[in-house]
């Protein structure tokens, strides 16, 4: 079957940093969120907005671990439940808006690493008339942003559809994540590529969804998971050959 549309992973694969990268934002939130709530009069001490962020990770986690998600805002409710479970309720609303923005915006500082050779690939598949997508988990940083450090990179006009774990509420590896991406661009998914660096989100996930996988690895075959990719490379700039290889155009 032809291939219409080609999806994209984020982290790890577009953006080079792997996911646990999305931590070095913490010390830069948890300052700004000081200063929210000592604006608010609700001023504690900074080592409990340590432990509650670190907290909050064990919460994220086991929703996260069910491949579901929530948004930034519940992230925020969730460390300052872990301060304090009254809190959240005695904060206004303007107060917790301030503090999912705080929260939200800090890899707008200190964007994550782009692949050098993703804008020249989706660039080359867009000509060739591939409908491009994004399909990715979010971490602590929430969809809004990394649209806007997309932008940032010249990569947001690429794509026709973008699918983030926090505005849809379902995570790869579920098969749904994928399927919601595809029905969006009108592709059936014998018709989709999905490309990833990770064996099972990537991999096994676009499988479960009936697409083909290309995965962004340099292991040897040996070392897959418990799929193969019907094909892989090690950066993105080998991506258009691939793609024209399973498209049959090479």
């Amino acid at each position: 079957m032809k291939i219409r549309a080609v999806t994209v992973d984020l982290w790890g694969t577009l953006f080079y940093d792997p996911p646990s990268s999305d931590n070095r934002y913490k010390r830069g939130r948890l300052t700004d969120f000081e200063s929210i709530l000592a604006g608010a009069g609700a001023r504690g001490p900074v080592a409990d907005l340590d432990r509650a962020y670190e907290q909050s990770a064990a919460t994220l986690g086991r929703i996260w671990m069910k491949n579901r998600d929530v948004a930034v805002e519940q992230h925020v409710r969730a460390i300052l439940d872990a301060v304090d479970a009254r809190l959240a309720a005695r904060l206004g609303p303007t107060t917790i808006q301030a503090l999912a923005r705080a929260y939200a915006q800090p890899a707008l500082i200190v964007p994550p690493a782009v692949d050098d050779g993703a804008l020249a690939a989706m660039e080359a598949l867009g000509a060739r008339g591939y409908v491009l997508g994004v399909v990715s988990n979010t971490m602590r940083t929430p969809g809004a942003t990394l649209r806007k450090i997309l932008e940032h990179y010249k990569l947001l006009g690429c794509f026709a559809v973008l699918t983030f774990s926090d505005e849809c509420g379902v995570r790869k590896p579920d098969p749904e994540i994928f399927r919601l991406t595809l029905r969006a661009a009108a592709v059936d998914p014998g018709e989709a590529v999905h490309v990833g660096d990770d064996a099972t989100l990537d991999v096994e996930g676009g499988h479960a969804a009936g697409m083909r996988v290309v995965q962004v690895t340099t292991a040897a075959p040996r070392s897959f998971g418990r799929q193969k990719p019907e094909a892989t490379i090690p950066r993105l700039a080998g991506l258009p050959d691939a793609i024209a290889q399973l498209d049959g155009r090479l």
